[in-house]
């Protein structure tokens, strides 16, 4: 399938424009291919999306068949909010959500079906603080048949509840 289906592209009716503007970038360099390459993406063609954007290597499978990810590359926004920069962690060292189930779960649904996931979610953090996000999961591929990382882009806004 080289482009998403036109109901599972129904949240861009719906999505902030700049995940519009990434998915439709990401979506264009797929090409006639599922996924397109690294090397196909470009960060200086959405360098004011830079802040938000994320990109994490898929590693291999653990010994249970899951996904083993890290941050390669984190965006400004993105470490602001975390408080922290998780560049070169593994996802449970440096995740962003409200719980590591549900982070991975996100790249895994990505991992495993070799397509985007869209998620508008609003949720309470370990930490107390209410985080309201748009993020957009993208996989990449070298060899156009496994995931070998996730192109995030998340737009946030978050406030203490005292939690």
């Amino acid at each position: 399938m080289p482009h998403p289906s036109p109901s599972a592209r129904s949240f861009l009716e719906r999505c902030p424009q700049e995940v519009a503007e990434i998915f439709r970038y990401w979506e264009e360099k797929c090409g006639n291919r599922a996924m397109p390459r690294r090397a196909d993406i470009a960060p200086e063609d959405f360098v004011r999306h830079l802040p938000g954007i994320l990109l994490v290597d898929v590693e291999g499978l653990d010994a249970s068949g899951v996904g083993i990810y890290r941050y390669r590359v984190v965006g400004t926004a993105e470490v602001t909010l975390r408080g922290h920069d998780p560049t070169g962690k593994r996802i449970e060292e440096g995740f962003w959500g409200p719980t590591l189930e549900d982070v991975i779960d996100s790249y895994e649904f990505v991992r495993k079906n070799r397509t985007f996931l869209y998620d508008p979610n609003a949720y309470v953090t370990p930490e107390g603080r209410l985080s309201k996000e748009s993020t957009i999961f993208l996989p990449l591929s070298e060899d156009g048949i496994s995931v070998t990382q996730v192109l995030v882009y998340s737009i946030s806004h978050e406030r203490d509840v005292g939690v």
